[in-house]
């Protein structure tokens, strides 16, 4: 092949080259007046007429050295032009040791307070406690450690900005040694058991060891917090083992009967049972503190009871309330009522003899003694309450 004439863009170059017309071709003159050519065959709309040959300007080429041309089939930049406008994209910013130590530091403080360092550093030690297997636990079931830092510290803010609880009495319960504290039951749900137990370790820094009905021990999930938090089965055995051992029992004899009752009958206290925690509390020479406790009664209001789905269920009755199940989980939530809490005078019984809890005569006259006690006070703190919810 010959050298090929280089013709430059715009000049009108010969007549009709590379397309045989005898007049330059539509590209040539959409490059001379300096816009892009229309397709073949499509006219562009709105475009004016092309310009006469006479009034066509020629046009150099310019090409800049650091970016190669880029043709009409291939619209893509070339890799310096992509290299430059990744360059000028924004980053995110960088965050040097300093600003997330900083960020740690205030998250900590919002969780622990201003005292994080210690708080953080007791948080620390007792999860690699847990991990590890270095707690005690007695043979019981009782986690002293876990009920403390968990389950009285998660029903704690109920007890003080929920139900408000003022408490009488609590130098009533001995600083050492076995006690057995007896109270009334009432609330449709147990929850006057747990608010004793938070009650009586925030004034008194003692645990109190509940004494729970086989239905809480037979339930999956329920039995092994229980157990963990104190509870043990409500049986004479285990009773006087812990009162031997030094520990304050907590029990309530009314049972199912004082929390399953109508709300016409509240405050009215129910049957004592056999008066097996007397027989308990004189074979192990402890006192006796009657405790009673209102403000209960009114969280769950039992208006109603379905028996007959309650022994289909295994449930000592199934209580039916002003919201629940009308408002179905909503009704679960406790009303909040104002609750007085007053431990009374001890009631010795290391005055008896050995063999004066085997006198049924006896054992059922102190039962009397403590229920007595129990509802005269109850009376004395309805009276002193201004209203059910102050």
């Amino acid at each position: 092949m010959g050298d090929a004439e280089i013709i430059p863009l715009g000049t009108r170059g010969r007549p009709g080259r590379g397309s045989g017309a005898q007049r330059p071709s539509s590209t040539s003159r959409g490059l001379a007046a300096g816009r892009p050519a229309a397709r073949s065959g499509v006219p562009r709309q709105g475009a004016p007429e092309a310009a006469s040959e006479e009034h066509v300007e020629p046009v150099e080429p310019v090409v800049q050295p650091e970016e190669a041309p880029t043709s009409a089939a291939d619209p893509s930049p070339s890799p310096r032009a992509a290299a430059r406008t990744e360059h000028r994209l924004p980053g995110p910013p960088a965050s040097s040791p300093g600003e997330w130590l900083a960020a740690l530091t205030t998250a900590a403080k919002e969780v622990f307070g201003d005292q994080w360092e210690p708080r953080l550093a007791e948080m620390l030690a007792f999860l690699r406690r847990r991990l590890t297997g270095d707690y005690e636990v007695d043979d019981f079931g009782f986690d002293p450690e876990l009920t403390d830092r968990f389950l009285l510290a998660a029903v704690r803010p109920l007890a003080e900005k929920w139900f408000r609880i003022e408490v009488v009495g609590a130098d009533n319960i001995p600083a050492e040694g076995g006690a057995l504290v007896v109270s009334n039951h009432s609330g449709t749900v147990p929850v006057d058991g747990v608010m004793t137990a938070v009650t009586v370790r925030d004034h008194t820094g003692r645990h109190l060891r509940a004494l729970g009905a086989d239905l809480v021990f037979r339930l999956p999930v329920v039995s092994d917090v229980f157990r963990r938090g104190g509870a043990t089965l409500a049986c004479s055995e285990d009773a006087e083992r812990m009162l031997r051992d030094g520990e304050l029992v907590g029990v309530w004899p009314e049972g199912f009967k004082g929390i399953g009752k109508p709300f016409s009958e509240r405050y009215k206290l129910q049957r004592f049972g056999r008066g097996g925690f007397v027989s308990a509390a004189i074979r192990t020479g402890v006192p006796i503190v009657p405790t009673s406790v209102v403000g209960a009664e009114e969280i769950y209001p039992l208006v109603g009871n379905v028996p007959s789905l309650a022994r289909l269920l295994g449930l000592p009755y199934l209580p039916i309330t002003p919201l629940f199940p009308w408002l179905g989980p909503l009704g679960l939530v406790p009303l909040p009522s104002k609750w007085l809490i007053e431990f009374g005078e001890p009631i010795r019984t290391d005055d008896y003899d050995a063999g004066a809890a085997d006198d049924p005569m006896l054992v059922f006259n102190v039962t009397d003694q403590v229920r007595e006690s129990i509802q005269q006070t109850l009376y004395t703190l309805l009276m002193k309450r201004r209203s059910v919810f102050s």
